[in-house]
């Protein structure tokens, strides 16, 4: 048995070759043997079958390319798709004319007319204003209500009539404290405030809420509920010993804090500031500054006239007393020469008395910067205004005591305010001389203080005395002979309405020499 190729894309199976039959066989090179059959040659490739090259997929077509099969081979044709509205023709899309070929959908009252890829119906007659034409070219009216955009403006309502629209005007129904717009289209709250229709009292505040309004008592003031007015809050009542430091006075709708004699009123317009009555000079030579008053005193040769005020000289060279010089005199030939001493003084304009030098104001102590100078007469001193524990400092000389913890009751027994004060006297001041008064403020009636010494005074140089039922004085009882410093704790204990508070004034008292 042999196979042969009859032609390209036919097989032969095979066939049984008799010798009769068979001819001659040529060879070839480039397919091998070929069977000359002769005759039957035509009978034998009836014989075979076709070979669908696209079936199988032995074809060579791209991807954009249409396999189409033939006998004995296959063709390649390109694929074109057309949109709609075109047909495919020679391997082109064409327009198709959807009114030539009838494939439109155009009523009997409208025209067909071709466009490119597609038709348009157009109406045979046309609609006047306000209609428009259905899809069986029948004019209907135009619902300009729904088909227009806010036909009509705020305010107002839409009627859609025959060809046309009417607009008719909201009526809308507003509650009490409301209004209509200008528009008609809500209801606007009424400013009964602004239009002076509320019925708020004298002295009463409107304000304005969302459909009616509010009558308010101006600060300082409370609203009468039984006559229906604003009454005045005395607040020195409502909050004793809570607004001023001494004395409370009420206003009209306000108060004011006043200060007792002696003190004038801070810059926050509660607390009350010791006054420094030696700034106005009221004593003739020298002045000192005590908590709530002042004290004068006299220079070497002065004595203090019965009016606490006015030093008159002592005739020393008559009474020969020999003290010609305030601190020390040198005789000289028909006259005399005063000195003063090497540090602390300077010789005054008159060549009699020494002028004490002011080192604190000269700049020229050695305190440090944490530390206060105090001038004294030839001298100074650096002091230190350091608060104890559970006290914190809210003035350069005043600390005031922290809360304590309810179990501390060493810490509820201290004093709820320390305040420090510095006096300076010289060795010649009278005794007894009265240095120092406490007391409380503001007072009030049935108020009792109790002043004692709790440190400081181990030489019995001072004492104290009570003048009235809430003050109380620190005086200087003994001579101190020689310039000395001290510093006393007095202790005030107030006793108000079953309630004990104490107050400490840790005190330095500077006696300088009076040989000047």
């Amino acid at each position: 048995m042999t196979f042969f190729v009859c032609s390209r894309g036919i097989v032969f199976t095979y066939v049984r070759l008799l010798p009769t039959h068979l001819s001659s066989i040529k060879k070839s090179s480039s397919t091998g043997a070929e069977l000359h059959l002769g005759p039957v040659r035509h009978h034998l490739c009836l014989l075979s079958a076709d070979v669908d090259e696209c079936a199988t997929n032995t074809h060579s077509c791209r991807p954009r390319e249409r396999c189409v099969n033939t006998v004995g081979s296959f063709v390649c044709e390109l694929q074109v798709t057309c949109p709609a509205g075109y047909q495919l023709r020679n391997s082109v899309c064409e327009d198709v004319d959807e009114c030539l070929v009838r494939t439109h959908n155009c009523g009997l009252g409208f025209v067909c007319e071709n466009t490119v890829g597609s038709f348009m119906c157009k109406p045979k007659q046309k609609c006047i204003s306000g209609f428009t034409q259905d899809s069986h070219g029948n004019c209907i009216d135009i619902n300009e209500c729904s088909s227009l955009d806010e036909p009509c403006g705020s305010g107002f309502n839409c009627i859609n009539t025959v060809g046309s629209y009417s607009c008719q005007q909201k009526i809308i129904m507003c509650s009490n404290g409301y209004h209509a717009s200008p528009s008609g289209a809500k209801c606007i709250d009424i400013d009964e405030c602004q239009m002076g229709t509320h019925r708020c009292g004298v002295g009463q505040i409107c304000h304005n809420l969302p459909g009616s309004y509010r009558c308010d008592c101006q600060t300082g003031y409370q609203y009468d509920a039984l006559r229906k007015v604003c009454t005045d809050v005395n607040e020195c009542w409502r909050y004793p010993g809570r607004l001023c430091a001494q004395t409370c006075e009420n206003t009209p709708g306000s108060y004011h804090c006043s200060c007792t004699s002696g003190f004038s009123l801070a810059f926050d317009g509660k607390n009350c500031e010791d006054v420094n009555e030696c700034d106005k000079k009221p004593c003739s030579q020298e002045c000192a500054n005590i908590y709530g008053s002042y004290q004068c005193y006299c220079r070497q040769g002065y004595f203090l006239k019965e009016d606490g005020h006015t030093c008159e000289d002592i005739d020393e060279c008559s009474q020969s007393i020999g003290n010609l010089c305030a601190f020390k005199c040198v005789n000289v030939a028909g006259s005399y020469q005063c000195a003063c001493p090497p540090h602390g003084y300077i010789m005054s304009a008159n060549g009699h008395t020494c002028r004490d030098i002011d080192e604190c104001m000269t700049g020229t102590h050695n305190c440090s910067f944490g530390q206060n100078c105090f001038n004294l007469q030839g001298s100074f001193r650096c002091l230190s205004f350091n608060c104890p524990a559970n006290y914190k400092k809210v003035s350069d000389t005043r600390c005031e005591r922290i809360s304590c913890p309810a179990n501390s009751l060493d810490c509820q027994n201290s004093p709820t305010r320390i305040t420090y004060y510095q006096l300076s006297f010289q060795t010649n001041i009278i005794i007894p001389a009265q240095v120092f008064r406490i007391g409380p403020s503001p007072a009030y009636s049935g108020d009792h203080v109790v002043i004692s010494i709790t440190k400081g005074n181990e030489e019995g140089y001072f004492s104290t005395r009570k003048l009235n039922s809430f003050t109380g004085a620190v005086y200087l009882q003994r001579r101190v002979r020689e310039p000395k410093d001290f510093q006393i704790d007095v202790e005030m204990k107030l006793l108000r309405q079953g309630t004990s508070t104490s107050f400490l004034a840790r005190i330095y008292v500077f006696i300088t020499s009076s040989t000047m």
